[in-house]
């Protein structure tokens, strides 16, 4: 028999059974899914960002379907009628989540916190952090470096090359929380965004010492607790020498923003104040 013609024959054959084999298995293994998933899946964005705490958007509308509730089960980046939605497809109520944002806890802009050192290596932040150094005195301050901004799934991150920091644009930002756990120094926090956007928070993480964290950087929280004195609502802390304001109890009244001595503590889109006018004089008679 003709040498090609038999090898055909015996490959053919091998395939034939090989392909019978895995029609056995996949009958015997096979694992019936729930259509529901599909249908929750196709409403998520598919960034895949972990925003959820689940390893990605299939897990989490599996979680969804699975579940007996879905408090607890949010995806940051859907509105509150996407959820509302996949309550319905899965006969559950839908738990609205308060939206958030990122926010920089750290204002060490170039012209506050000048650079002592040039790193020359790969402009990465973690290998800046694993050296144990960066172009600052500040040993808990920005690296400047941009990995959040790589990092960032929804393109929602900047960096201000005048400022040397990176900033946050609000209206794509979706509380994903995947530049938090890419920083380095943990300086990003997720915060409420507040109603209108409005929100407070100490933008600092400087843990020095007053006098040493003002040598390090001139808007450096110094742990004075005049913020702590003046609310009203306790929802301001003093810990490690650094101030934090709590954002489940902040009321937005701003008096710690009043009363900050080096201005670690900002407002965000708020209304600008009124200018108080002169004071009328007493008439006379």
């Amino acid at each position: 028999m003709n040498v090609i013609l038999l090898s055909i024959i015996v490959l053919g054959t091998i395939g034939i059974l090989g392909a019978a084999v895995l029609f056995v298995v996949a009958r015997c293994f096979h694992v019936q899914e729930d259509p529901r998933i599909d249908s929750v899946e196709a409403l998520l964005p598919g960034a895949n960002c972990g925003g959820c705490g689940r390893s990605g958007c299939r897990d989490f509308a599996a979680a969804c379907v699975k579940a007996d509730t879905l408090d607890g089960l949010s995806c940051p980046s859907s509105s509150a009628e996407t959820m509302k939605k996949i309550g319905e497809i899965v006969g559950l109520a839908a738990a609205v989540a308060k939206p958030k944002i990122a926010v920089i806890k750290c204002n060490g802009t170039c012209d506050l916190r000048p650079a002592l050192a040039r790193f020359e290596g790969a402009p990465s932040c973690s290998v800046l952090a694993s050296l144990g150094s960066g172009s600052s005195a500040c040993p808990n301050g920005c690296l400047g470096c941009g990995d959040c901004v790589a990092s960032c799934p929804y393109g929602a991150m900047r960096m201000n090359h005048e400022t040397g920091l990176p900033e946050v644009i609000e209206d794509k930002c979706v509380g994903c929380g995947v530049c938090a756990k890419s920083c380095s120094r943990s300086i990003i926090e997720l915060r409420y965004k507040g109603p209108r956007g409005m929100r407070v928070y100490v933008a600092c993480s400087n843990k020095e010492k007053g006098a040493q964290a003002m040598k390090e950087c001139k808007a450096a929280c110094i742990g004075c607790s005049k913020c702590v004195k003046v609310c009203t609502h306790e929802a301001v802390s003093v810990a490690s020498n650094l101030s934090y304001i709590d954002f489940e109890k902040c009321k937005l009244c701003r008096k710690c923003v009043d009363v900050c001595p080096t201005h670690a503590i900002h407002a965000v889109n708020f209304p600008v104040k009124k200018a108080e006018g002169p004071k009328p004089e007493p008439a006379t008679v």
